[in-house]
């Protein structure tokens, strides 16, 4: 009998286990775990919970709107948009997902979306002809559609059926706004108000109403109602706060946000803080926010408030030590490794910043931001194709990224393609095409394609609202084109009054005496207004490379060392001394700077790039090679290195390598003379002749150069066209005679 016992103990021990380890229990389980991280808003942890709960139950909808929930309370609209349309498609009648999708449609810009969110919001109301929620929606697509009195309709109707519903009556209150109908929407909010005379948040919406259309006692009043009803309504504070502050009575909204502070709501917490930092006591605030992170070190919204206000103070270290912290904790925190990725773009420390997005892109891959911050990576790297790629992603996930938006255009125009940044811009949101930002980067589009009158109008636009630094220096361009100087010269005066280290407004004004032939004024002016600015390393170093192209190196020098004084973290001033250095001979000097750079910012590109051509005028092949080697272990799609390696390695027996790199180079830079000319060498020192006279045919044909001559020349002859091999070997003669290459294409005409 015990035996038998004991089997039937084992039984339903093992019958238990087997339950608790099914797919249903197992999504339960990761549910549960899910709803409870986003209640603390842990969003990564919810988000993982989620996503676990959906790969134990693949064709259950519920799992995918959690997840989706878990990514809108994320900010992360697209991937949340992706998982509630999976669980639309695995539940089509699964009506909170469907009404999930809708409203997320509603706000697209493209009509055929905002259509289908129609559609779907209509659905909803098949399966429920009462909810509310799916008329509100409905209605807004409506809206959206060029259909208020539709909106209308239906939000009356929302409102039969539930005549408190505050987002409803906002809803009618803004599609009468729409139609004109100032005084039937302030009637919805009334209302609204009536319906619930309880309740405080119609009288904050009133009240709002109140303020957008001028009327600020009105608005102040019904503020007020809504504290006389809850004197804890934290919205109704902040608002009355908020008039306060625009009155001036600082004494009287430093006591109101200190009540906004004081409400239980985590919200709230860092409001009296942030106002202190807005007015201008930020050692006062930044100690509030340090007491608020400590009594609370898991609530992400207080840190980011206090990474940012030791930011605002430079106090960067404190900042990255923060968020150093906080992934320590949690490697999943994806806020920290955001922001600590801006710091290091800030920084110039790139592989760092590259790391932590790449991280950010692993638990977030659709956000637009990250693409966008790694396309900065790539821009500091010189990496423009990649840049590219980045930024087109960031538009892709989100086509109102303006950030994005605005740089992919100055890629292209920075590029030569001018015409492909202007369809860019031109398919922006409508909104944002009317942005001084748009606005501008199309001047510069329209400039670089001759569009000066077009052009025009767009700066006039720009200028017509405020004066802005880069519309003005576009303004003075235009002027400078049309020969009025005296014109460009004071739109270049006010660009610099608006921005005092605007290094394009000071070349404006120089440009201004050279296209009169006055350079020497043009120098003496930058040179002035460089005196005014002696801690502006940007001014010093501009003053420095004007200096150094009109031959005053000695100038140059004293600008560049100022330049280094007035910032000793930048590395560009340190270059700039080498390169005076080796131009003057003194490649050691050249070397011993260069190192100290290299040392200090393993990350210079032109360091190394000046250092390998440092070596290479010295003749010192080996030690050029090396560094072209350091640029491309940093770049490795740098098409000077690349050519530069190749050629190198060809001349010095190593064809096969320099095979491999030429080629590259060929791919990224198709149509470079230079290019080409390593390419057709590196085929010649393979013995593969033919090849060799195509792409030297090529080089030669864009422009005179007697290194690519000779070079063609002994191609030629190893081809067995002797002929074609001597004159271009006369031609090459006549460019430069001592070019090292001269005696050797001698003598092989003369072995021959």
């Amino acid at each position: 009998m015990r035996g038998k016992v004991s089997v039937l103990c084992v039984t339903a021990v093992l019958a238990f286990y087997g339950c608790a380890q099914s797919p249903q229990a197992k999504e339960a389980k990761y549910l549960e775990k899910g709803k409870k991280a986003l209640q603390q808003k842990n969003y990564s942890v919810a988000i993982l919970q989620f996503k676990n709960a959906a790969q134990a139950q693949p064709l259950d909808a519920e799992a995918y709107y959690q997840l989706g929930l878990a990514y809108l309370a994320a900010n992360d609209y697209n991937t949340a948009a992706s998982a509630f349309l999976k669980a639309t498609e695995l539940n089509p009648k699964h009506a909170a997902a469907q009404l999930k999708v809708a409203t997320l449609m509603a706000t697209s810009r493209n009509n055929q979306i905002v259509e289908e969110a129609q559609k779907r919001s209509e659905e909803v109301l098949n399966l429920l002809p009462e909810d509310v929620d799916a008329l509100n929606v409905l209605a807004i697509t409506e809206l959206r559609l060029g259909k208020p009195e539709d909106a209308e309709t239906h939000l009356e109707e929302a409102l039969k059926k539930s005549p408190s519903s505050l987002r409803s009556s906002v809803a009618l209150a803004q599609t009468r706004l729409a139609r004109k109908d100032v005084p039937g929407a302030e009637e919805a909010l009334k209302q609204a108000a009536a319906q619930s005379p309880k309740s405080p948040e119609p009288s904050v919406y009133l009240g709002d109403f109140y303020l957008s259309q001028g009327k600020t006692a009105e608005a102040e009043q019904q503020f007020r109602h809504a504290l006389q009803i809850d004197p804890k309504h934290g919205p109704a504070l902040i608002a009355l706060g908020a008039m306060q502050v625009r009155a001036g009575q600082m004494d009287q909204a430093d006591q109101t946000y200190r009540q906004v502070a004081a409400l239980p709501g985590k919200q709230y917490r860092p409001v009296h803080a942030l106002f202190l930092f807005q007015s201008g006591k930020r050692d006062e605030a930044l100690a509030e926010f340090e007491k608020l992170t400590k009594d609370d070190p898991s609530d992400r919204t207080l840190r980011s408030d206090l990474v940012q206000a030791y930011l605002a103070l430079n106090r960067i270290g404190d900042a990255e030590r923060v968020l150093t912290a906080a992934l320590k904790k949690n490697q999943l925190d994806v806020d920290a490794l955001m922001q600590r990725s801006r710091i290091y773009l800030g920084a110039k420390k790139y592989a760092e910043a590259q790391k932590d997005l790449n991280q950010v892109l692993h638990f977030r891959s659709t956000s637009a931001e990250a693409h966008y911050l790694l396309a900065r990576v790539y821009r500091a790297r010189g990496d423009a194709s990649t840049q590219r790629q980045e930024l087109g992603e960031a538009l892709r996930l989100d086509p109102n990224y303006i950030p994005a938006r605005v740089e992919q255009a100055q890629a292209l125009i920075a590029s030569g393609g001018a015409q492909s940044a202007l369809e860019l811009l031109d398919q922006a949101p409508e909104a944002q095409r009317k942005t001084v930002a748009v606005v501008v980067e199309r001047n510069w589009a329209l400039m670089g394609l001759g569009q000066n009158a077009e052009a025009r109008k767009g700066v006039d636009q720009a200028l017509a609202g405020a004066k802005v630094p880069d519309a003005l220096v576009q303004d003075g361009i235009l002027k400078l084109i049309q020969k009025d100087y005296s014109g460009a010269r004071v739109a270049a005066e006010q660009a610099l009054a608006l921005s005092p280290q605007d290094t394009r407004a000071l070349n404006l004004l120089a440009q201004s005496y050279t296209a009169q032939k006055q350079a020497a004024a043009g120098v003496q002016k930058v040179r002035e207004y460089a005196a005014k600015q002696p801690n502006s390393a940007p001014v010093q170093g501009f003053l420095g490379q004007l200096l150094a192209s009109n031959g005053d190196r000695a100038g140059a020098r004293k600008a560049f060392e100022s330049a280094k004084a007035a910032n000793p973290s930048l590395t560009g001033p340190d270059i700039a001394l080498a390169e005076l250095d080796a131009g003057e001979g003194k490649r050691d000097d050249a070397r011993r700077r260069l190192s100290a750079v290299v040392s200090a910012h393993p990350e210079s590109l032109a360091g190394q790039m000046l250092w390998a051509q440092v070596e290479f005028d010295d003749g010192k092949y080996a030690a050029a090679m090396e560094h072209f080697r350091k640029v491309l272990a940093l770049d490795e799609k740098n098409a000077m290195a690349l050519n530069s390696l190749a050629y190198l390695l060809a001349d010095s027996g190593q064809a096969d390598e320099a095979l491999k790199y030429a080629q590259q180079a060929k791919e990224i830079a198709p149509d470079d003379a230079a290019v080409d000319d390593t390419l057709g060498w590196t085929y010649f020192k393979k013995g593969l002749y033919p090849m060799a006279v195509s792409q030297l045919e090529s080089a030669t044909a864009r422009g005179d150069s007697a290194r690519r001559e000779y070079h063609l020349a002994m191609a030629y002859l190893k081809a067995g066209d002797a002929v074609r091999g001597r004159k271009r070997l006369q031609l090459a003669m006549k460019l430069d005679p001592k070019l090292p290459e001269a005696k050797a294409a001698q003598q092989m005409f003369e072995a021959k």
